[in-house]
């Protein structure tokens, strides 16, 4: 009996090995509404492409061989809603064999302050001529949006356009002249006019001229669905179609449009929605 049990326990097949199972990391570590996001992704297997939707937006993914691990750019809207939003990713091996994952990402709400400010009449009661060049310029931004780059044209961390103070963060909802007239969609640094303004990273100079609001504008395409925008600007440095490099000068701060003085305004927007630069220049990009 006894011979029989350790021939029988000798045959016995080994236990299997544990699965391997994806990873995912993401920053910053708390989402709030208004945020950008870095997802960062690890396989199991080896595959040629990865794909991803977030709350109803297509994320493309890129792959830092040296590290191996894909990331891609994301964000939630100033108008997104505490919950859990389930991203769901999609990757293609070489052989054609599908494999996909889905969690769970929960957004926080960020509380956001009210300032009052005050600035010319022209800008809260618009006559009817300056009701017009604000309608060209709405179409203007409207016609150039929907000619994005689908590559994507940035590399490695995103770099400040100026060394200098904030004066006004993202988020704020603005009374001007006693009216709420729209929510601080970029974040504002506290400069002196002429200073030179720089590329956050690299890109497509998509618009590059003076419009009601913004005063002298540039904006960046930096592909996939990314817009940097550059507003107030006393002198303008590039012009539409050109490309620029990361902390290339791209024109000189001023208080041209809707300003109450000299800064330099800069925004983010990512496929329709605008996030706050702030967290976005403070991202851990891979250098890929």
């Amino acid at each position: 009996m006894i011979v029989l049990l350790l021939t029988f326990a000798a045959a016995a097949p080994a236990p299997a090995k544990a699965t391997a199972r994806w990873s995912l990391r993401y920053q910053p570590a708390r989402i709030v509404n208004g945020s950008p996001v870095l997802f960062q992704v690890t396989i199991p297997k080896q595959v040629r492409s990865l794909s991803g939707k977030w709350r109803e937006h297509e994320i493309v993914f890129s792959f830092d061989a040296s590290r191996k691990i894909w990331y891609g750019l994301a964000g939630a809207s100033l108008e997104t809603k505490p919950g859990i939003y389930p991203l769901e990713l999609s990757a293609q091996t070489a052989s054609g064999k599908s494999l996909t994952y889905r969690r769970g990402i929960r957004v926080q709400r960020q509380r956001y302050p009210k300032i009052t400010l005050t600035v010319a009449g022209r800008y809260t009661a618009p006559d009817p001529e300056q009701l017009k060049v604000i309608e060209r310029d709405k179409q203007v931004k409207a016609d150039a949006f929907k000619a994005l780059t689908a590559d994507r044209e940035w590399r490695g961390p995103f770099q400040a356009p100026v060394r200098a103070r904030i004066s006004d963060v993202f988020g704020v909802q603005r009374v001007f002249n006693g009216i709420v007239q729209s929510t601080h969609q970029g974040l504002d640094f506290r400069v002196p006019s002429g200073t030179p303004v720089s590329a956050v990273n690299g890109g497509t100079i998509l618009l590059a001229r003076l419009l009601y609001f913004e005063g002298n504008c540039v904006v960046i395409d930096h592909g996939q669905g990314l817009l940097t925008l550059y507003l107030h600007l006393s002198e303008l440095r590039v012009k539409e179609g050109d490309r620029v490099n990361k902390g290339q000068e791209i024109g000189l701060s001023g208080g041209t449009g809707r300003a109450t003085g000299p800064h330099l305004h800069l925004a983010a927007r990512w496929q329709g929605i605008y996030l706050n630069p702030a967290t976005l220049l403070s991202l851990k990009v891979p250098q890929h």
